[in-house]
C-alpha cells in the first residue's frame, strides 16, 4: 500500500497535491475530492443509495486533519466533514481522475443539473 510522502493543499486554486512513496503524484480539486466523498452522505449505506451532489464547483478546504497513520478527514468550507480518506481511496482517486470526472458529469446531466465550473 503507498503511502503519502507529501500533502499540499493549494488553498487558491482549490487543489490537493499528494506525492506517494512509490513516486506516483496526483492534483485532485476540492470539488472532485467533495462529490466522491466517502461518507455516508454522500454513498448511501448500500448500493443504489449514492446521493448525487449538486453545486460543489467552489468549495474549498477549510482543514486537513490526520485520522491515526492510515487517512486524513477532509473539513470542506460547505460544512461537509465527515468522510475518511484513506490513503488506497486517494491513491484510487488520483489514479481514475479522469474516468471518475466524467462519470460525475454524465451523471449531473442525466438528472438535468448544469456544472456551472471548469473544474475538470
Amino acid at each position: 500500500m503507498a503511502r503519502p510522502t507529501e500533502i499540499k493543499l493549494h488553498q487558491k486554486s482549490r487543489v490537493l497535491e499528494l506525492a506517494f512513496d512509490d513516486g506516483y503524484t496526483c492534483n485532485l480539486p476540492c470539488e472532485y475530492l467533495r462529490v466522491y466523498s466517502p461518507s455516508a452522505e454522500v454513498v448511501g449505506h448500500g448500493p443504489g443509495q449514492e446521493v448525487l451532489q449538486l453545486d460543489k464547483e467552489l468549495v474549498g478546504i477549510e482543514k486537513l486533519e490526520p485520522a491515526g497513520n492510515y487517512a486524513l478527514k477532509i473539513h470542506f468550507d460547505d460544512g461537509h466533514a465527515t468522510g475518511i480518506y484513506t490513503w488506497p481511496y486517494l491513491y484510487g482517486l488520483g489514479k481514475h481522475y479522469e474516468e471518475n470526472w466524467q462519470k460525475y458529469l454524465k451523471r449531473l446531466k442525466d438528472a438535468g443539473h448544469t456544472h456551472k465550473g471548469v473544474q475538470g
